[in-house]
């Protein structure tokens, strides 16, 4: 990834750099501390101070968000049949949906789907590594957070941003259908972004597949009991889910249902 002002590393000011530990009990005592680091999100998200300075105030940050959007396109304008897949970071390799994950990646890319995910561990490496070892295009879109996550070894093009935003708009940008398997905050946030970008029309209506069924079961079950109940979605919104536990029946619905790239309809 070309270096620009929005990627470029920041020289962290007034840092002394922590003595080097003398004893393995030392050492030991150090790695109990947790690693903190504080991100440009935080810094852009926290309410301005009275003693700010002009030149680091959010106007001129803009000039940084400008220039990873810039970075963004740049790097992701060759994929035009991106697939994003999404889901914890904390599965492990042996879980079956670590494995189901993994195939799915590998179907959609062979089904000439490009694979985009998160960039970190978990879901997100099972599907990067099914791409991969389809000989395939695997895209990860890592995120610069407070404890540094590690981009997966399977990843044919790999980008690092330092804003969400930057990063959900790429996601929705180069994606022609969304898999959601079992995870946590992050992943429900890309869930009800897309389903509320589909469902108010900024984007047109493209395959969002949960993966799971015991997993989803009780969200859908809400969703249906309760907040359609209160009127405050309609019956057609649930209609935009499909549910499904097969990786195959996820990549055949989606080849079904992808909006072709060939009408140059665009969702942005």
């Amino acid at each position: 990834m070309a270096e620009t002002d929005a990627n470029k590393p920041r020289k962290k000011k007034d840092k002394a750099k922590p003595a080097e530990p003398k004893t393995v009990a030392e050492a030991k005592k150090l790695e109990e501390k947790p690693y903190w680091q504080l991100t440009d999100d935080e810094v852009l998200l926290r309410s301005p101070e009275p003693d700010d300075d002009y030149k680091t105030s959010d106007s001129w940050r803009v000039f940084r968000i400008m220039g990873e959007f810039v970075s963004g396109f740049d790097n992701m304008a060759t994929i035009t049949r991106g697939v994003s897949v999404f889901g914890s970071a904390r599965t492990h390799k042996d879980d079956p949906n670590y494995r189901a994950a993994m195939e799915t990646g590998k179907l959609l890319a062979e089904a000439g789907f490009e694979i985009i995910t998160g960039g970190g561990p978990g879901i997100m490496e099972a599907a990067n590594r099914g791409a991969f070892k389809a000989g395939k295009v695997s895209v990860g879109c890592n995120i610069e957070l407070p404890f540094e996550q590690v981009a997966n070894p399977y990843l044919t093009k790999s980008l690092t941003f330092k804003y969400f935003f930057v990063r959900k708009t790429v996601f929705i940008k180069y994606s022609n259908a969304y898999i959601i398997f079992p995870g946590g905050f992050g992943t429900m946030d890309e869930l009800f972004e897309a389903l509320t970008l589909i469902q108010t029309r900024k984007i047109r209506n493209f395959p969002v597949v949960l993966f799971g069924s015991q997993y989803w079961q009780g969200l859908l079950a809400w969703l249906s009991s309760t907040m359609l109940n209160e009127k405050n979605i309609n019956p057609e919104d649930l209609g935009l889910i499909h549910l499904t536990d097969s990786p195959k029946d996820a990549v055949d619905f989606i080849t079904k249902t992808c909006q072709p790239i060939e009408n140059g309809d665009a969702k942005l």
